[in-house]
This record gives structure tokens, sequence and C-alpha cells, in this order.
């Protein structure tokens, strides 16, 4: 079903049942292609850079590369976007620098410079103009937001009618650099034990996210919810924990939400998790929604006063979801099985 401009206005997610049982919609959602991981390899031939790969499956779209003779180490990373860049491109635009730099500084990288590409403008169209003006604004007020510098910004414009297969996209890329080698923080669970914290707000949101084309069949609905101000404090926060070194992993929440952003961070180890989701927030929305602004930490038990009180001093909202497991998956004391059960394509 797609959603036209008004339905999207009035779209709301009491308009949406709520599925009773919550395994049917996670291997329902496993087979979609879109929650596969895709690790991207660089390759890097200047004589100043040698790249130097984490772990593998450590990086999805990021790319680590040590300076030689410091102890610096330069992060990249690329992200594609063409949701409602029609219809609210400055917000689109915004959501897509802010997904970037999260993800940066869940490694530690101090997000620095950006470039931004515009593809499959119709230059015979308005509306075109309109999407990169739109566009334009936002890189501008994102790079102002972070204290990023804009290297780069270029748009293809398209002399057709209509846009066939692909949408107006934005891609862009963004690098960051982390001061002390020793430091980066990957993704993936460290060990059983460790404490799992939601650092950001949850909220009934399932606005343009996987859960809710893939399993409800609805597309082009509202973007998720998203305030950069917010985007910007939890920057702060983050690099105040890494500076005191007391989260052991660090994800921000991506596609498929947060059940899956757990799942990701669980099979490198082949560790788990047993959680428990807010009573306050729907659980669909909690588990698969898509809103913006919230990272998944783990945190050693030793560590976790001092943690608490960092978050609490940087009146950051968190949300203790539960522990790292030798391997089980449990939502709400419900097993779903064991890491090894579940599909390698995630």
């Amino acid at each position: 079903m797609i959603l036209s401009d008004n339905d999207m206005q009035g779209f709301s997610i009491d308009d949406v049942a709520e599925p009773e049982n919550i395994e049917d919609v996670i291997y329902t959602l496993m087979v979609n292609p879109n929650l596969s991981t895709i690790n991207y390899f660089n390759d890097f031939s200047e004589m100043a850079v040698s790249p130097d790969s984490l772990e593998e499956g450590d990086t999805d779209e990021t790319g680590l590369f040590e300076l030689e003779s410091t102890d610096h180490c330069l992060l990249m990373t690329t992200h594609a976007f063409h949701h409602h860049l029609e219809d609210n491109p400055q917000v689109a635009t915004e959501i897509l620098i802010s997904r970037a730099a999260r993800k940066m500084l869940c490694y530690g990288a101090k997000p620095l410079v950006v470039s931004a590409f515009l593809y499959h403008i119709n230059f015979a169209d308005h509306n075109g103009h309109l999407i990169a003006s739109g566009a334009k604004k936002g890189l501008e007020n994102a790079a102002k937001k972070f204290h990023l510098k804009v290297t780069d910004r270029k748009i293809r414009f398209d002399h057709f009618k209509g846009h066939g297969p692909v949408p107006p996209t934005i891609i862009i890329s963004m690098m960051g650099m982390v001061s002390n080698r020793a430091h980066v923080t990957t993704h993936e669970f460290k060990q059983k034990g460790n404490n799992i914290f939601l650092l950001g707000r949850p909220s009934d949101d399932i606005g343009a996210s996987e859960y809710l084309e893939f399993y409800h069949g609805i597309s082009n609905s509202p973007l998720p919810e998203f305030n950069i101000d917010t985007e910007v404090h939890l920057r702060e926060v983050l690099l105040r924990l890494h500076e005191l070194q007391l989260i052991s992993s660090a994800s921000p929440v991506g596609k498929g939400g947060l059940f899956f952003t757990l799942l990701r961070a669980s099979f490198p180890q082949n560790l788990g998790f047993d959680i428990t989701t807010d009573a306050e927030t729907r659980r669909d929305a909690f588990l698969f929604g898509e809103s913006m602004g919230r990272i998944i930490v783990d945190v050693a038990p030793e560590k976790e006063d001092e943690f608490v009180d960092v978050l609490s001093s940087m009146h950051i909202p968190f949300f203790m979801l539960g522990h790292v497991t030798r391997g089980e998956i449990r939502i709400d004391d419900l097993s779903l099985g064991y890491t090894d059960k579940m599909s390698t394509g995630i």
C-alpha cells in the first residue's frame, strides 16, 4: 500500500494493527534483504594511509584506517537516502547526515568533514530545483550543528520526465578521526553479563521503517521522528563516554529498529541478549521503530555507576534494556532461541 500525501499527513500508528505474535514479525523481517549486513571494503593506495581493517563484521558501512607513525585513525562512512527527499529535502538531508555522524560517534570518532552528492534531479521540473535548494539548506544546517567542514557538493540533473526506477537520491560521505587507536569502540557485544542500555527516548513511532513496509505492506509513510538538536546533544554524550572509556560497545539504532540492532551486535561473538520492553511504548514500535537519536551500548557492571552518573549529569534520557547472554535471545521472558539459529544474513 502506497500512501498519498494527504494520507501521510494524517498517518497514525493507531491505524496500524499491533501484531500479537512478535516472533512471527521477527522471522518475517529476517528474510528482508534490506536488513542484511553488508561490509564494504575500501582499498586505498595513498602512501600516507595504510588500510587497517577491523575484524570481519566490525565495520558495516564504515572503514577504519590507521595513519602511519601516529596513534590516530581515520574513519570513513558513506550513506544514501531517498525517503521524502521530494517533499521534505531539508529534513531528509539532516537525517542522513545525523545518521552518518551517529555511526562515527559510536566508534569513538569525532566527525570532521562531509561531502554530499545529489542525483537524479529532473532539471525540467521546478520541483527539482526545490529539492536541490532544500537539500542545500539541510547540508548547511547539519554541518553547522555538528561542526563539519563541507568539502564538496555536487548535483546531477537528469533531463527526463519522471524518475524511472531511481528516485531523487542524496549520497553523503563523511570522515572523522579517533585520536587514539586503542580507544576505538566497535559495535559487537563483548562479554556475557554486561548490561545493555538504550540512550535516547523510545517512542510510538514506526514511520518509514522496514517493519511498516515489509510486514504491514505500507510504503511511503512519514519520516521517522527526528530532532537535530537531540542528535547534537547525543554527540556530546557519546564523546564524553568514550573519553572516560565507560562503554564496551556502541551501535546506532538503525534499519530494523532496536531488535535488529541488538541482533547485529550479538552475532560476531555468538552472544545474545535478554531485554525488557518499555511498558509505556507500543511493543512493535519499541522493537522495530526507526526513530532517530538512539544508541545501544553495553557496559561492564563495574563501570555502571559512573556511566549512569555521566548520563544523569548530562541530562540524556536512557533506558536499561537488560543484559548480554551467552547466546540466548529473550524478550519480556519469551525465549526466541539462540543466535546460531538466526539467519546469517542479518
